[in-house]
């Protein structure tokens, strides 16, 4: 695992940066601490650096073929690059290395752009054509890997981390009154956008390319997850495939010369991970996992019986539930304002996943691809409710209802359903977005100035989620929500969050899950095998049955929750009024300051639990001040 950076002067006669390039590449140095490099020409400037993990005696990039035309620089893992290579060397290549990027790099030689289709991975990695003095850059289907870029004087600058871009000088930092509403939305700014107006991301299953006749970056996608095709098995042939689709997937990923281990966590998904692994190799499997001081927040006793039940090399620490001093670094890892407060747990795992592991294999994944989350069976009853009564009816009874009904934080589940009668009175897909929205629209009206309403011209996170329904091109009501999750979600908070706090432990992580042929493979089952008679992952249960116990597998899912309410109303209750009353709030003219007052307030006195839509703010407010 590494990361790259890069800058392509368009115009002749400007030389490249070295020294900001240099200082490009060492701003990333967490993400490959072992060795860095760089290659410089009259046009191009790439830099890289490397977490060793394959071929550790070379491999060393940028990697230059032996005409010298074509440089490459690459982050990830190619899980299939050794059949790659047997193919590539019937071609008539001669290989110098024994490692992956010297495939990407033979592969773009022999089958120029479209090499990419044919790498099974992670990866985000740029090729500069010396001769056509063009340049390539390509990121992974699912989005596991990231890269930035931006198109500045005349100069595309990129990085796997948006720290490096923002070294250059006179790079324009205007905050994008788009990304404030998408974050306030979902707790992340989602592709192709991030906080700046003049930087992007490059998306999942794209390439860019661009060179000095044709300086216009041209983008475009090689890869489109399809849901048209559905496969007919029995239940026990379901079950059957899936493990043997799961166990190829597992087995490609675990190619590595340094100590490989995997996240234990407790729940179904890691635990399914381990128990394969286990099967496949005749050494212990290293294994780690955080527990809380907490009881309602610990699953440790979970992980432990797995640990036993393998007798994996297991190791555990129990986090204090007021672990809260990582929140000032968050800024700095995410550079984008991030608000998954899981982010917390994952950078302590990762960090004790570190001291024994180079590389450790993640269940992430199968919530997307199998309907794990909770949600979605509310959804899908929401679903039959909207599929029975005609939009004019609902909007004439749930209305009204989402209106006038209270918002009983305090109460039971059961009783809390304001949030269910407003999204009834939607069509689904914007009754999703209600759904999953940390702050809900009458929030986000009530918080943003009139400068940003002015400044966002109407617009709505709801915009992004009709896009990408507007892809999918299956028929099934559960698929297309977990469509836009995979699309969204998945990428702009899940994949981003263990990238950073993986890499910030310089430290490579691996979702055999998100192997693209698994991918496929589950898009092609029915939904009855993914969620039936409310129970979620269902294939993924009853194939495990013969590998995990019922108590891992049918116990309620937990995830790693962080105690936000307590902690505002306790230790952090003045640093957080502090922080989000400051002047910088006030006079980044984004914010109804009596908005937020009046939430502090009320949470803080126990009258309403506003512990979401604070800790947002607090996140926010720390971007702005490391990003002064």
């Amino acid at each position: 695992m590494c990361g790259i950076v890069g800058m392509f002067r368009l115009q002749a006669g400007r030389p490249v940066d070295a020294a900001l390039v240099a200082a490009m590449n060492q701003a990333q140095y967490h993400r490959g601490p072992d060795e860095g490099d760089q290659y410089v020409d009259e046009q191009v400037g790439l830099g890289h650096r490397r977490l060793s993990i394959i071929d550790l005696a070379s491999g060393q990039q940028p990697m230059i073929d032996e005409s010298g035309r074509y440089v490459l620089i690459f982050n990830g893992e190619i899980y299939n690059f050794m059949a790659l290579r047997a193919e590539l060397e019937t071609l008539g290549h001669v290989f110098k290395t024994h490692c992956d990027t010297e495939v990407i790099l033979r592969g773009h030689m022999q089958w120029g752009d479209a090499c990419v289709e044919r790498l099974q991975g992670m990866f985000a990695y740029a090729v500069w054509d010396k001769t056509k003095q063009r340049l390539l850059l390509a990121r992974d289907r699912l989005g596991i890997k990231p890269l930035f870029y931006t198109l500045f004087d005349q100069t595309l600058y990129f990085a796997s981390e948006l720290k490096s871009l923002k070294l250059i000088p006179g790079l324009d930092k205007t905050i994008n009154p788009v990304a404030i509403e998408q974050y306030f939305t979902l707790g992340y700014v989602a592709e192709p956008a991030t906080i700046y107006q003049s930087v992007h991301k490059l998306c999942p299953a794209q390439t860019l390319t661009l060179s000095v006749t044709a300086t216009t970056p041209q983008l475009q996608t090689y890869w489109h997850l399809s849901y048209k095709t559905q496969i007919e098995l029995s239940d026990a042939d379901y079950q059957q495939q899936l493990v043997t689709e799961l166990n190829q997937a597992i087995a490609s990923h675990l190619v590595t010369e340094v100590p490989l281990g995997s996240f234990l966590s407790g729940g179904v998904d890691s635990s399914a991970v381990v128990a394969l692994i286990a099967g496949m190799s005749d050494q212990p499997v290293k294994t780690c996992s955080i527990g809380f001081d907490v009881a309602a927040y610990d699953e440790t006793s979970y992980a432990q019986h797995i640990a036993d039940r393998y007798h994996t090399q297991h190791d555990s620490k129990i986090v204090k539930s007021d672990d809260f001093s990582l929140i000032p670094q968050l800024a700095h890892f995410y550079d984008e304002p991030y608000a998954d407060s899981s982010a917390l747990a994952t950078y302590r795992v990762c960090e004790l996943a570190r001291s024994k592991v180079t590389v450790c294999m993640s269940g992430d994944g199968a919530d997307e691809l199998l309907a794990g989350y909770r949600r979605y069976k509310m959804l899908m009853a929401e679903q039959q409710v909207r599929n029975k009564l005609p939009e004019a009816v609902r909007k004439a009874i749930f209305k009204p209802l989402g209106k006038l009904y209270p918002k009983l934080d305090w109460a039971p589940r059961f009783l809390r359903a304001k949030t269910t009668f407003q999204a009834l009175a939607m069509d689904q897909v914007e009754g999703y977005l209600h759904a999953v929205s940390l702050l809900k629209q009458e929030q986000r009206d009530q918080l943003f100035s009139a400068q940003l309403k002015q400044q966002l011209a109407g617009y709505n996170t709801l915009q992004l989620f009709r896009e990408v329904a507007a892809d999918f091109d299956g028929h099934d009501e559960l698929a297309l929500l977990q469509y836009i999750d995979i699309r969204t979600y998945l990428v702009g908070d899940i994949l981003t969050k263990v990238d950073r706090a993986s890499m910030a432990n310089s430290l490579e992580v691996r979702v055999p899950f998100l192997d693209h042929k698994f991918v496929e493979w589950t898009a092609k089952i029915p939904a009855q095998q993914k969620l039936r008679a409310g129970e979620g992952k269902y294939v993924l249960k009853k194939a495990m049955e013969p590998y995990l116990p019922a108590d891992i597998l049918y116990r309620p899912k937990m995830g790693f929750r962080v105690p936000l309410a307590e902690w505002f109303r306790g230790a952090l209750q003045q640093p957080l009024r502090q922080a989000l009353l400051s002047d910088l709030m006030r006079d980044c003219g984004w914010f109804q300051m009596d908005t937020i007052e009046r939430w502090l307030d009320q949470h803080q006195s126990g009258q309403r639990d506003h512990s979401t839509a604070l800790w947002t703010l607090l996140m926010f407010e720390n971007f702005l001040r490391q990003s002064q």
